[in-house]
This record gives structure tokens, sequence and C-alpha cells, in this order.
């Protein structure tokens, strides 16, 4: 629905008020009127009309006093003015653009010029109105645009930090809200599992740095793809070992099947690089320990070095069935092999007396996955 141009009618002649009044609203526009000055002006605030026919001559204020102070103000300096006159036009034409009119009628008013003149002027005004409401809305889009910015800027820094815990599609997820904040403190049963490699440290004492560096690399670049590709949370590298958990961030339904599944991999493919180290003649194989518990987890460390962390005795366990693990055997707890004796083949170990432990604790040797 279009809504008609309001028109302020200002004349202290009530004839003349009547006369422009009554042709103006036959042709569809809508008019408030004013008989002075003072009147004009507060009609001007109060009525925000689109354009004003100025009567020149009108006692107290003239309509180019009038005109001046609707051009001062900022909220109506372009308000389109018509000023009205039965005086010389010329020298009041001139006294009028002066004042800040727009235009300029003689009286007695030819209405077709009148219509006319009116109708150009709002042209002009509606232009202008677009004019100012694109560049308000440019602006609001500016202002939305710097605020997404710097949305995404933040969200960028948190999934760079998120991803040197996490996978790249789980920091993600966490950063669209997709999951918990998991870096606030909480509490959650989850499945350990430490690995490192058997005669590290002999070979470390005997190897120039840059043949240890290297072997770390490729052994880092090899257990982290898996870690990926079974969505295990890593918590650590302390040179050759690493400690991966799972159910953490996010619950999973199997976590102690994919942390074995995971190891088993891992196995395999360091039994493949271990071939390679032999004839390079390096020493090395590899230990896992795994076990399923409840941990605290959560942020660890200070502002401007933050590590991800879980406490708690399930993960001194993994450690420590780690530390016991001959080469190429994944040891687990009585624990978890309860929750999966359905899938895995398992040799016994016996009673392991494990450091932090006051009782001897029974582990069991992961061979295979059934079927």
């Amino acid at each position: 629905m279009i809504v008609p141009a309001k028109i302020l009618v200002v004349d202290d002649t009530p004839k003349n008020v009547k006369l422009l009044a009554d042709l103006l609203t036959v042709k569809g526009f809508n008019v408030v009127t004013a008989a002075s000055g003072r009147e004009a002006l507060a009609q001007v605030e109060a009525e925000r009309p689109d354009l004003v026919l100025l009567d020149v001559v009108m006692p107290e204020m003239s309509g180019y006093e009038v005109c001046r102070k609707i051009r001062e103000n900022p909220a109506t300096e372009i308000l389109p003015v018509i000023m009205v006159t039965a005086l010389d036009p010329s020298e009041e034409r001139v006294k009028g653009l002066e004042a800040g009119a727009d235009d300029f009628l003689t009286k007695p008013i030819n209405q077709a010029e009148l219509l006319a003149r009116v109708r150009s002027l709002l042209r002009i005004k509606e232009l202008y109105d677009t004019v100012q409401a694109q560049a308000t809305q440019l602006t609001d889009w500016n202002k939305t645009l710097e605020q997404r910015v710097q949305e995404q800027v933040t969200q960028l820094e948190r999934l760079s930090r998120l991803k040197r815990f996490f996978s790249p599609q789980l920091a993600e997820l966490i950063v669209a809200g997709g999951a918990d904040d998991p870096l606030k403190t909480h509490r959650r049963e989850i499945t350990v599992v430490f690995l490192d490699l058997r005669g590290f440290t002999a070979f470390a004492e005997t190897s120039e740095p840059e043949e240890v560096m290297g072997v770390l690399r490729e052994y880092h670049a090899e257990m982290g793809k898996l870690v990926l590709v079974h969505e295990g949370t890593l918590e650590r590298f302390t040179g050759d070992g690493m400690m991966i958990f799972f159910n953490d961030p996010t619950q999973v339904p199997n976590p102690a099947e994919q942390a074995i599944r995971m190891a088993l991999a891992m196995g395999e493919r360091v039994a493949e690089l271990t071939v390679k180290w032999r004839k390079l003649g390096y020493e090395l194989d590899f230990g896992v320990g795994i076990a399923q518990g409840y941990a605290t987890i959560g942020a660890i460390g200070f502002e401007g070095r933050w590590d991800y962390g879980a406490i708690g005795t399930v993960t001194n366990l993994a450690s420590r069935l780690c530390g016991e693990a001959k080469p190429g055997q994944i040891l687990i707890s009585q624990r978890l092999l309860g929750t999966i004796e359905d899938v895995v083949e398992v040799e016994p170990v016996g009673e392991l007396t494990l450091k932090g432990f006051h009782r001897p604790i029974t582990a069991y040797n992961i061979v295979r996955l059934k079927g």
C-alpha cells in the first residue's frame, strides 16, 4: 500500500489555506495546515511532512525566517519548501532562494503549475530518501560484516586451538555449537590408550639427533593418522610416548572397541616401520596399555599455553600397563576385558604389580579381533 505524500500548507489567511488544502486533497495528497510561522515549525516537528507550501508574508515570523529555521535543523535541512507570495516575483524569488527555498510560486496560484512543482520536488525527495535509506542499510551491513568477520576470526582461532587436541571434524563441530565446550572441566568415563616405542631410550643415546628426530617424525605422523581415523582425542606427546582417549569430548557408543581397533592398527603399522628401521640398525618395537574408568577432563595450563588433559586412576593404569607391555603387546585390564570380550581374542598375562597400585592388576594381551 502506497502512503500518500504529506504536505504542510502554511498561510495566515484561512481562505488561502482552504483553497490549497482542498486542491491537494482532491489530488490524493495528505494535507496538514498552519496559520503562522511558529505553528508551522511545530507542525514540521510533529507531522514530519514531505513538502511545505509556505506563504512569505505572515505576522511575527515571515516565511523567510521559517525557511531558515527549517534549513538550520539537520533533520529537515533537505525538506522541500515552495514559497508563495503576491509580491514582486523577481525580487522575492532571490530572497526566497537565499533563505533556502527550493522553488517559488506567485499568487494567484496556477493550479497546474502548483501540482507540477509539488510532484517534481516530491520525486527529488523520494530519490533522496531512497539514497539515505540505502546509505543507512549499507552502514548496517558494514557493521554486521565487521561483526561477522570478528566472529569468524574468533572461530578460526578457537578452531586452530581445538585442532591441537581433536580431529578436524570434531573441532569444527565444537566451534559450530554441535558439541559442548570440552575445555570446561568435567568428569566422564573414558578409555585411555598409552603407547610408546620399546628400545627408544637406548636408540636415542647411541644415535645422532637427526636420526632420532627422523624416526619420531615418521612414527608420530603414522600414529597421528590412525588417531584421526579412529576419532580419538590426543592428550599428549612425550617423546616416543603418546596418550589418547575415547568417549570425550563427545560420547561414543563403543569407546573401548574403537580404542582397541586403533591400537591393533597401530601395531600393524609399526610392524611395517620396524622392518625399515631394522635395516638402518634401529632396534625398536612397540607396546600399548589400555584401561577404562572415570577421569576429570578439561583445560590445563595458563594464559597463552593450554593443554587438554585427563586426570585420574584410569590414566595411571593405562600408563603402567604400557610400561609392562613387551614388544608387540597390547595389555588391557580385567575391567576393560569385561566390556569387549565378545569382540577380541586375548591371552592372560597374569597379575602385575604396578607402581601406584596397592593390589596386583590382572592383565591380558590382545591377540586379535574375533572373526
